[in-house]
């Protein structure tokens, strides 16, 4: 990736003006449009949002955008639109005991309601604060006891020194006990909302099970078995390589395989899996600097997590500018699918979503923006300020590419916001335009969602201020 080292959150406030407008007419179309008995939208096919009946992730993303647009322009119907959406559609996700999307979901909408309400951006009322707090501990509960333990108890780091913090278990994902997806660490949000409201998970027995040790035993073993260090793991050991999924034998806990559902290979990057782990980690690093180092003792302590945490964001950051980013900051949906050889070397140049080889997935750019620009900041406070400073230009370069055409849908009649985004590549569920051999045009919830987070952070940087989900 070529970095724009010129650009300021405050250079981009025109482009991001021009995001809240298009997602505000997005918003009102698609509620306009959409009948709930068809479930959730997930992703665009000729520009008019469809379901899919895969796991009911995407939701939150939806009514959380109301949220999300008031909270960049002031817009009272969009507060009144997340408010009713939520208490009307969401409450069955907080007790969603089958799948590891809590973070996503609920978050999202819940999450999003409460932190108004901290801020002062909203009126307090006791009650509403109460019902949401209610609902976040709730979920946070819930998706701590997706749960199950590996064989490993040892202290682990990624340097191998020493120390460290045990990979001893993880949520699993709703692929079954054996999974551990890399997308559930930004799921782990909800876990960290509900211990920082007071929260535990009562287990067999009336045992308290503490809710974040154990998403910081699931960031470790996520870290342990789905990222790679370059250390010689494996013969295609990258170091900032991401595998989708980590396989586990359920008898006795140990770790079998990596996996990709939506990837190319086990062995090459499924972009927006990498894009979790950075946005993921990043996240972590600043709650972890509101927790008391004495929480963080049973767990390693709080140097050994955050520096397992820190590894972890800073090796997929650096293979994602370094390796498989398209010069503008894009990547295409896999570091090495197929067809990729045909693309040449696709970091000297702008990515081509237009190609007739492989898709490129604004989604995962969207995310990853996100990340590198929270953990530029969270360096630059640590006083590591050039590496901070490349992190921060690195997701301001993308989004400067995203809040853009051929990216930014400024058609009235196309339901999405970001285009070019790619759902389920090996499944072939993405729409291909006649006359093209590779999906391209279309735009997913996520992706619409997390474009809106990020010029919400830009927007909140410029006047000063700072967006964090805690």
């Amino acid at each position: 990736m070529k970095l724009n080292a010129s650009l300021t959150p405050q250079k981009l406030q025109k482009k991001i003006t021009r995001v809240f407008e298009l997602a505000g007419q997005k918003i009102r179309a698609l509620d306009a449009a959409w009948d709930p008995a068809k479930g959730t939208p997930v992703f665009t096919w000729k520009g008019k949002y469809t379901s899919r009946g895969w796991t009911e992730w995407t939701q939150g993303f939806q009514f959380g955008l109301a949220f999300l647009h008031f909270d960049g322009t002031g817009d009272e119907e969009m507060l009144a639109r997340g408010r009713a959406k939520t208490v009307r559609h969401m409450a069955s996700h907080v007790s969603h005991v089958g799948v590891h999307d809590h973070g996503f979901n609920n978050i999202s909408t819940y999450g999003n309601l409460r932190r108004l309400i901290l801020e002062g951006r909203i009126d307090r009322d006791q009650r509403e604060l109460d019902y949401a707090e209610l609902a976040l501990k709730a979920s946070g509960a819930v998706q701590a006891a997706r749960f199950v333990p590996t064989a490993a108890s040892q202290p682990w780091s990624p340097d191998g020194r020493g120390g460290g913090v045990p990979p001893s278990g993880y949520i699993y994902s709703f692929n079954g006990p054996q999974s551990l997806f890399s997308d559930t660490i930004r799921s782990l949000r909800s876990l960290m909302v509900a211990h920082q409201l007071g929260h535990v998970l009562m287990a067999e027995g009336d045992k308290p099970v503490n809710l974040l040790h154990r998403a910081i035993i699931h960031a470790a073993t996520t870290a342990r078995y789905n990222v790679f260090f370059g250390a010689g793991r494996d013969v295609y050991d990258v170091r900032g390589r991401v595998a989708h999924e980590s396989i586990f034998n359920r008898n006795d806990g140990q770790f079998r395989c990596t996996s990709s559902q939506q990837g190319y290979s086990p062995f090459t990057t499924w972009t927006r899996g990498a894009a979790w782990i950075i946005c993921g980690y990043a996240e972590q690093l600043e709650f972890l600097d509101t927790v008391a180092g004495t929480d963080l003792d049973p767990v390693g302590g709080r140097r050994a997590v955050t520096d397992l945490f820190l590894a972890t964001a800073r090796a997929a950051s650096d293979y994602y500018i370094d390796g498989y980013s398209a010069r503008d900051g894009i990547p295409y949906w896999d570091s090495m699918a197929l067809n990729s050889h045909r693309l040449g070397d696709v970091t000297k140049k702008d990515a081509d979503p237009f190609n007739p080889w492989e898709p490129v997935d604004s989604s995962a750019a969207a995310i990853a923006a996100q990340g590198f620009i929270r953990l530029g900041n969270y360096l630059a406070a640590k006083g590591e300020k050039a590496a901070g400073t490349r992190y921060l230009q690195a997701g301001l370069t993308i989004a400067d590419t995203l809040f853009d055409e051929p990216y930014l849908s400024m058609d009235r009649k196309h339901q999405g916001i970001l285009l070019h985004s790619v759902y389920h590549r090996p499944n072939g569920w993405d729409y291909v335009p006649r006359g093209r051999k590779v999906p391209c045009g279309e735009a997913c919830m996520w992706g619409d969602y997390h474009a809106v987070e990020l010029a919400l952070l830009i927007q909140r940087m410029a006047a000063g201020q700072y967006y964090t989900f805690f």
